[in-house]
C-alpha cells in the first residue's frame, strides 16, 4: 500500500491517492481520500452509501466536525476518483469495509470514530465485528441491521415509490436527463419530513460530476452487483461492546421505522436518538440536529477515552 498526495480541494484540506495492493492475485486499485479539520483531535472516518462518493458528505457537517476532529472521507471503488471497473476487478460488499481499514492504515490512524450512512452503515457494522480494535466509536444512520439479526422479518422494506425509482437505475439517458433523474431520486429519498429543495440537490449532483466525471451505468450499478457473501452476520451484533450511536431518520423511505429501533436493539452497546423529519438524505434542514447528535456522541466517547489508548501520531486514537 502506498499513499500519494494530491492537490488541495479547499483551504485546510489535503487529498491523497491511496494505492491498495491487490495481493497475490494482483488487481490493485486506488482510493481517493481527503482529510481536513483539526489534526490534533481524534479522527472521524465518514463512510458513504452505495454508488456515492465522499463529496456527498455536506461541507457544513464536515466543517462542524472538523472544529475538533480530523475528518476523513474517501471515494468507494467505482465512485468519484477511485478505481472503477467491477467487471474487471470483481469484489464483494464486505471488501469495501476492508477499504476503510486500508484508508486508516495509509493515514497511520490506529483508531477512529466511524460514521456510516446507508450501505456505509453495513460496512461500519462489519468493522464493529471484524476490527473493533480500530474503532473508538460507531455511528449508524439511514441503514438497517446486517442480515441474520433476530426480528428482522418484522422490519419493513423500502417504499414502493422508491423501488419504482430504483428500477430505472442505470437506464440510458443523456447528461441533462440523468441529472433530472438524480434530483428526482433525491426527492424520493428525502421523504416528506422536511421540505425538499431541488436546487440544493441539483448543485450537489453537479458537484459530484465535477469531482468524478459524468456517471456511467456500470459504475452506478456496481455496488448493486457486488457480492453479498459474508453479510449475514446480524446475530453477532449483540456482542458488540464499542460505543454505538444509532440515529433514527423517521421519514426514511429506504429504511423506514422501526428499522433504527431494531438496529439499536440488535447491537449490544447502542443507544438511539431521533433527528426529526430526517429521511434518506442530508439536506441543510437536518444538519443542525444531526451535527448535535454526532458531536455529543463523539465528545462523550473522547472524554471517557482520553489518554487511554495512544495513537501512532500521538494523542488518544488519533
Amino acid at each position: 500500500m502506498s499513499i500519494e498526495p494530491g492537490p488541495d480541494a479547499r483551504p485546510g484540506a489535503v487529498e491523497h491517492v491511496v494505492a491498495v495492493d491487490g495481493g497475490a492475485d494482483g488487481g490493485g486499485y486506488d482510493l481517493w481520500v481527503r482529510e481536513s479539520g483539526d489534526r490534533s483531535g481524534s479522527t472521524v472516518l465518514l463512510v458513504m452509501g452505495a454508488a456515492s462518493s465522499g463529496v456527498l458528505w455536506p461541507d457544513r457537517l464536515v466543517e462542524r466536525l472538523g472544529r475538533r476532529h480530523r475528518v476523513v472521507v474517501w471515494d468507494h471503488r467505482d465512485t468519484g476518483r477511485s478505481t472503477r471497473g467491477i467487471d474487471d476487478r470483481p469484489y464483494a460488499i464486505r471488501d469495501l469495509a476492508g477499504d476503510a481499514v486500508a484508508v486508516l492504515d495509509a493515514l497511520a490512524v490506529d483508531r477512529a470514530h466511524v460514521v456510516g450512512m446507508s450501505m456505509g452503515g453495513y460496512l461500519v457494522q462489519l468493522l464493529l465485528l471484524d476490527h473493533p480494535d480500530r474503532l473508538l466509536s460507531a455511528t449508524l444512520f439511514c441503514t438497517g441491521a446486517l442480515p441474520g439479526a433476530p426480528g428482522a422479518d418484522a422490519v419493513p422494506g423500502p417504499s414502493d415509490e422508491l423501488l419504482a425509482v430504483w428500477a430505472t437505475l442505470g437506464e440510458p439517458r443523456d447528461a441533462a436527463a440523468e441529472l433530472d433523474w438524480r434530483v428526482e431520486h433525491w426527492r424520493v429519498l428525502n421523504g416528506g419530513g422536511v421540505p425538499f429543495d431541488a436546487e440544493e440537490f441539483r448543485a450537489l449532483e453537479e458537484r459530484v460530476v465535477a469531482h468524478g466525471g459524468p456517471p456511467d451505468a456500470a459504475s452506478a450499478t456496481a455496488h448493486a452487483r457486488a457480492g453479498t457473501d459474508g453479510l449475514a452476520r446480524g446475530a453477532e451484533l449483540a456482542g458488540v461492546t464499542t460505543p454505538v450511536l444509532v440515529v433514527e431518520a423517521p421519514a426514511d423511505p429506504a429504511y423506514p421505522p422501526p428499522s433504527a429501533a431494531h438496529l439499536a436493539r440488535t447491537i449490544g452497546s447502542a443507544h438511539r436518538v431521533e433527528v426529526p423529519g430526517m429521511g434518506h438524505a442530508l439536506p441543510g434542514a437536518v444538519l443542525g440536529p444531526l451535527g448535535d447528535a454526532l458531536s455529543a456522541h463523539l465528545d462523550a466517547v473522547d472524554g471517557a477515552d482520553a489518554g487511554s489508548v495512544p495513537g501512532r501520531t500521538g494523542g488518544a486514537g488519533r
